[in-house]
């Protein structure tokens, strides 16, 4: 396989998963923001609240559309672009993408209408129904979505079948309660939370340095401020939750992205920053703090991290076992049934993947040598900077974050958010924050996963089709334009909106009101 084809391959695919990554944070966590306004607007039967709710389902609506038009291509990609992917996990991968489908996307796109043209037909209590069973569709489509990525991370309740050729299911409650699903999805939808908060807090930030709609930006504040607190605090618990589902099932990702070279003894420390030099295997100017990746990883004093080095060389073990099954499996497809095949084929079935490995350098992984063995164990190892670096700078952007929501919530509180003008202004420029978290936080999975599409089953430069690399280029070029356009075309609506502001809803209504109650609010309601 041309190194080239795979990698501009991958290279589209993640372009688009980016570009669709951009839209569905948001749509997963200001749902939920809305479900908060308008059961307030129910309890209540305060106006102000229902136009919360009514402009911020605005800037919903911009949103939910682009991403559902990113989104629809992915999966059809993986039949364009990653036939072979498609053909050997097709029986498992595809499972709880159908179930997306037919349980979530129906809901969520039923009630996404309904959210947009019921408001005026239905009563408060329909309507927050309403509101809520779009929260739910949105987090449950996220929930099937990353039970079948979990599984290309940590491929359980699944076997190869030597008659089929393929992975086949054989526990589908094992797929959907995957340790690596369950951190993933609370992760992911957490991540969303605090993206709507951050968009929201953002935007109400620019109202109050611009003195106008100030009783709609302050409740709206006040919303976002409380919300995010607590999503970004899940989001560092479960951050560190997924840390020790890492060193539990997924031991290379963890090692790349702590950079572990040697396995050091209990409890590892962890390296804080520092400079990764994977060719000599070392860190330059280290800093680190002890214990604290052995408390993380294993819940322990005692229990130790396995280091890059001991990795590679349990895979070249795995690789030599791999090239056993590789012959065993021809033996069969050739006839050979003998139990005695059979039973060698089955001990040494769970590392033909590490076998596989081997056709980057052979046609025949029995044919590989010493030295092309040694190599493709090194082949096991990511690229240990990229994700050093991009988790390093995703928990940064997580902990700022955090200090933004508390210090928010704390000015408000106290009566002190208009004169914190300094704040508000670093809280408009912060809008992006999440979503660069967001996308350094795939970056990290995804990165860390390779060499596998699947992991330690299948060798990502198998996964892909029998196209060339000038329909790969021709095709990543059009799907970055469009999505460019679409980018753009989102931002100038949401720019758009967000300017015209609350006011639009009722012409001046919040405009010039100015001072209130203790928490700042204007008495009108």
């Amino acid at each position: 396989m041309d190194p080239t084809f795979v990698e501009l391959s991958r290279w589209q695919f993640a372009a688009v998963a980016l570009y669709h990554f951009i839209f569905v944070p948001l749509t997963l966590g200001l749902t939920w923001i809305l479900v908060i306004m308008e059961s307030v607007y129910v309890m209540t039967g305060k106006e102000i609240y229902r136009d919360m709710s009514r402009f911020w389902t605005k800037l919903f609506a911009i949103n939910f559309a682009l991403g559902v038009t990113t989104g629809l291509t992915m999966e059809f990609q993986f039949g364009t672009n990653w036939a072979y992917y498609s053909h050997y996990v097709g029986d498992v991968f595809g499972a709880p993408l159908a179930i997306e489908g037919l349980m979530a996307f129906f809901l969520e796109s039923t009630f996404v209408g309904l959210l947009l043209l019921g408001r005026d037909r239905l009563s408060k209590v329909k309507y927050l129904a309403v509101v809520v069973l779009v929260a739910l569709g949105t987090n449950i489509s996220a929930l099937w979505i990353l039970v079948a990525n979990a599984w290309m991370q940590n491929p359980v309740g699944s076997e190869f079948s030597s008659e089929t050729m393929r992975m086949e299911m054989t526990n589908f409650w094992e797929v959907v309660f995957n340790p690596v699903a369950q951190v993933k999805f609370i992760h992911t939808v957490a991540a969303g939370y605090v993206t709507a908060s951050m968009f929201v807090i953002g935007i109400s930030a620019w109202y109050i340095l611009k003195g106008r709609d100030l009783a709609f930006a302050k409740r709206s504040f006040a919303v976002a401020a409380g919300f995010g607190v607590a999503a970004s605090l899940a989001v560092i618990v479960l951050g560190d939750e997924s840390g020790y589902e890492l060193g539990d099932v997924q031991k290379v990702k963890l090692a790349a992205i702590e950079a572990e070279w040697h396995t050091a003894p209990a409890p590892a420390a962890f390296t804080l920053i520092g400079f990764p030099n994977q060719e000599e295997m070392r860190t330059d100017a280290a800093i680190q703090i002890p214990w604290v990746m052995g408390l993380i990883t294993t819940r322990s004093l005692d229990k130790e991290v396995k280091g890059i080095k001991d990795l590679i060389e349990e895979h070249e073990v795995r690789i030599r076992s791999g090239i056993i099954a590789y012959e065993k499996l021809e033996a069969l497809r050739a006839g050979d049934t003998s139990d005695e095949n059979k039973a060698v084929f089955e001990d040494h079935k769970q590392d033909l993947g590490f076998g596989l490995l081997l056709k980057a350098y052979v046609e025949n992984p029995s044919d590989a040598t010493d030295e092309q063995i040694a190599q493709a164990a090194i082949d096991t190892i990511p690229e240990v900077s990229y994700l050093f670096w991009s988790f390093r700078i995703m928990v940064g952007f997580g902990f700022f974050m955090l200090l933004l929501f508390v210090l928010s919530a704390y000015k408000l509180a106290v009566g002190k958010l208009e004169n914190s003008r300094f704040l508000l202004r670093v809280l408009v420029w912060s809008i992006p924050l999440p979503w660069l978290a967001a996308e350094l936080g795939w970056i990290v999975a995804e990165m860390g996963r390779q060499p596998w599409a699947i992991g330690e089953v299948l060798p990502t430069f198998l996964a892909t089709s029998s196209l060339t690399v000038a329909d790969i280029i021709t095709s990543m070029a059009g799907y970055l334009i469009f999505y460019t356009i679409l980018l753009v075309i989102e931002m100038y609506l949401m720019f758009r909106f967000a300017r015209l502001g609350p006011s639009s809803l009722h012409t001046g209504r919040y405009y010039h009101e100015t001072r209130g109650d203790a928490l700042g609010f204007s008495p009108a309601e």
